[in-house]
């Protein structure tokens, strides 16, 4: 049996993202194989609820505290450095694990081993997207991707290690991908739970993010040429935004929006089909959890993550990025399929790949 390790997992905030939920549904494993992780949260930022079964230690405990600074690294990274020696009075961390680019830079200017980077997205699309937001910003991103050199690094798919091989942006001292992690069971079991304001009316639903990544521009222009039967359900932050859109595209009448929810998986479990419109993503985990709830999911064919979760004859419900008419056309067969029998869902291969159990195994193989 394994000795007992404790890992101290780094992240920026704990908003209501993709790497967030990734990183506390690891943390979440471990403890349940006997392990010891602990959450870093370098800003007070909190969407999801504060776990209760392991501890989240908070860097700037000020909520207007701010991490983006382009000459504030080695400020943050010397705090960071002493807030960590604090902790290993009670115990050395024997895994080290960061995310995202604003705690990436701060942790790579730290000296803590062994530490791995984890990549979420698609580098060179984060990349094109910035340089259109103007030369500081793009600068910026590529001092936090710079401070990656010579760093280990874990990518959440295929597609973005073989996209880091090929072009070579960053110089890594090792490459790697382990899966997300997804407790199939748990997810199901949250699915059953009851909630009032899920609608008795068909929908489609999105989760995500209101940002330019996730690309609700596509969504709501795809969502004229849908079966007008069905309205479309967004659990989303910036209701007010995304209300504003709907009613730019003339669908506001089409579009239910009740902000964020702990729990999307009953709303999934419930809906007619999911759909995601990104431009980019990783390894978007709101696809597999569509999966898991037995409910088809459509989705573009952006780099990364849809084509590696959707394959086989799952891969008919991929459709071509920034193509509101295509997106329209495999939402209308899905909603036509979603009667049919869920054996494509629920034998997908990814599961295979995201069980929880062995991919918190490979991250506890890294402490070797």
């Amino acid at each position: 049996m394994m000795q007992t390790k404790r890992v101290a997992i780094f992240i920026d905030t704990l908003a209501g993202g993709g790497a967030e939920k990734v990183m506390m549904s690891l943390a979440d494993t471990l403890v349940s194989l006997g392990h010891q992780p602990e959450l870093i949260v370098l800003t007070s930022r909190f969407d999801y609820e504060l776990p209760t079964n392991y501890p989240v230690h908070v860097l700037y405990t000020d909520n207007k505290a701010k991490i983006n600074g382009f000459f504030d690294t080695d400020k943050h990274a010397q705090k960071l450095t002493q807030f960590i020696d604090k902790l290993e009075t009670s115990g050395k961390y024997d895994l080290f694990l960061s995310n995202l680019d604003d705690c990436n830079r701060i942790v790579a200017a730290c000296n803590f081993s062994p530490c791995y980077f984890v990549i979420h997205n698609s580098i060179e699309e984060t990349v094109k997207r910035t340089k259109l937001m103007g030369p500081i910003k793009y600068a910026f991103l590529r001092q936090c991707l710079q401070s990656l050199n010579g760093k280990q690094l874990i990518t959440v798919s295929d597609g973005i290690k073989q996209e880091l091989e090929t072009v070579k942006r960053i110089k890594p001292s090792s490459i790697q991908t382990i899966y997300n992690p997804f407790n199939v069971n748990k997810i199901r079991e949250l699915a059953e739970q009851p909630d009032a304001d899920i609608p008795q009316d068909d929908y489609i639903i999105h989760v995500g993010r209101f940002a330019k990544q996730k690309r609700h521009d596509i969504l709501f222009k795809a969502l004229r040429n849908v079966d007008s039967r069905y309205k479309l359900v967004c659990l989303c932050n910036k209701v007010g935004k995304a209300k504003k859109l709907a009613a730019k595209y003339g669908i506001e009448d089409r579009v239910i929006l009740p902000g964020f929810k702990q729990n999307p998986y009953n709303w999934i479990a419930n809906a007619k089909a999911l759909v995601l419109s990104s431009d980019f993503e990783g390894l978007p985990t709101v696809l597999i959890e569509a999966l898991t709830c037995n409910t088809i999911p459509v989705s573009t064919i952006c780099p990364h993550g849809p084509d590696e979760i959707l394959t086989g004859e799952l891969s008919h419900y991929l459709a071509p990025r920034r193509n509101p008419e295509a997106l329209a056309e495999k939402l209308n067969d899905a909603l036509r399929s979603s009667h049919q029998s869920s054996t494509a869902l629920s034998n997908a291969d990814i599961f295979a790949k995201v069980d929880a159990i062995k991919v918190a195994e490979r991250y506890l193989a890294l402490t070797n």
